[in-house]
């Protein structure tokens, strides 16, 4: 089976897995410490914390901008849940915008329609990889805090910047399978001085000094410490980062081999009528390429066909207004349309050529196979204000 999703990991993160947990320290310490520093300077941003997971980010976020009870946070409804459930869990209210029918990220128009005398931020996913127009959202909710839930985008940017250091928060996850991995993991990222001390101690649960630092006073192991407010335990561990570190210095080469192999999948895929492919890079959006995701005639059959010939498959996502934990929401027909045709194809840096000209083979197959001599259906036509129908790729 090729799978959709292989994390790429070699000798060296192996070696400084092995390093890390023989050097007596695995905890919150210094190579989180590093890898903060080294992750903050490739964001071009001053300040970076080291977390558990791309959710801790989020959530950390929330407690940053002191969103709570009453407020209402602008949220994009194609994205993990993740990004949604902080803004219930702090008691705000989860507003969901649709999706533009190209890019697949939050509509900037759909935005503005949103924005309410209660609405405190805005959360933007760069989905797939590819980078949200900031300016357009900003212009969409003036004055507002924009919060990037970069976990897709490691790597990307936008009008030449880094993702990450654009709004006033950047939010990323080195889950397992995410570009840059470090088994586990997330990070926050800002320019916010006050922020980035605040984030270090509550991802402790409050307490004013790590363990670590205590450990390096000039007096030996300082036991004392206070505690200034109610906190987490998601801080990042010297393991994980460890790895992080070695991924981070290799992120440019997995992801040139990730452009390599989508460029493949143009070539196999760009004449078939019943797909749409994403869009292509320019010099404003320049894609990571987490996911590579096309919008296709009879996905569930499609997906069970690939799958008998041994080609995993994903739906990224079933979109989060949908789900039964956030009752009955107004709908979002983009989205709703898109979340029935969506099919991720297998993409990371040991995916081979030859697996992708498989891939592509199959495809072509299974639609040479379906249509006969019936011509492709027509693309849908989206009739609600500011979106237009899928462009042909």
């Amino acid at each position: 089976m090729i799978p959709v999703f292989r994390p790429s990991i070699d000798d060296d993160e192996i070696n400084a897995v092995t390093d890390a947990m023989r050097s007596g320290w695995i905890g919150l310490g210094p190579r989180t410490a590093e890898f903060e520093e080294r992750f903050a300077a490739f964001c071009g941003v001053p300040h970076a914390v080291g977390l558990n997971s791309g959710t801790a980010a989020l959530d950390l976020a929330m407690r940053l901008l002191e969103i709570g009870e009453g407020d209402e946070v602008v949220v994009p409804t194609m994205t993990f849940v993740s990004t949604a459930h902080v803004v219930a869990l702090n008691r705000a209210t989860p507003v969901f915008a649709d999706s533009d029918p190209v890019t697949l990220n939050i509509d900037p128009n759909d935005v503005a329609r949103k924005i309410t005398p209660r609405t405190r931020a805005v959360i933007v996913t760069h989905y797939s990889g590819r980078p949200v127009d900031l300016n357009l959202v900003a212009a969409a909710a003036p004055g507002l805090p924009i919060i990037e839930d970069c976990a897709h985008a490691a790597g990307a940017t936008f009008q030449g910047a880094p993702v990450g250091g654009i709004g006033v928060i950047g939010c990323f996850s080195f889950h397992a399978v995410k570009n840059l991995s470090s088994g586990e993991g997330g990070m926050l990222t800002t320019r916010n001085a006050a922020w980035a001390k605040r984030a270090h101690s509550l991802r402790w649960l409050g307490i004013d000094r790590s363990t670590w630092k205590r450990a390096q006073s000039a007096a030996g192991y300082r036991w004392r410490y206070s505690v200034t407010e109610l906190g987490l335990k998601c801080h990042m561990n010297d393991i994980a980062a460890a790895m992080g570190l070695v991924q981070l210095r290799r992120l440019a080469e997995l992801n040139a081999r990730r452009r390599s192999l989508v460029s493949r999948y143009r070539a196999g895929l760009s004449g078939i009528a019943e797909l749409s492919l994403p869009p292509q890079d320019d010099e404003t959006f320049r894609s990571s390429w987490h996911l590579f995701c096309i919008q296709c005639e009879r996905r569930d059959a499609l997906g069970a066909y690939l799958a008998e010939h041994g080609v995993g498959t994903g739906v990224h996502y079933i979109p989060i207004h949908t789900h039964e934990c956030y009752g009955r929401q107004p709908p979002l027909p983009v989205a709703e349309d898109l979340g029935e045709r969506i099919l991720t194809l297998p993409l990371y840096p040991d995916l081979q050529g030859s697996d992708v000209d498989r891939i592509t083979g199959l495809i072509q197959g299974f639609y040479r196979a379906d249509r006969g001599d019936r011509p492709a259906p027509p693309r849908p036509s989206y009739r609600i204000p500011g979106t237009h129908p899928p462009r042909a790729s």
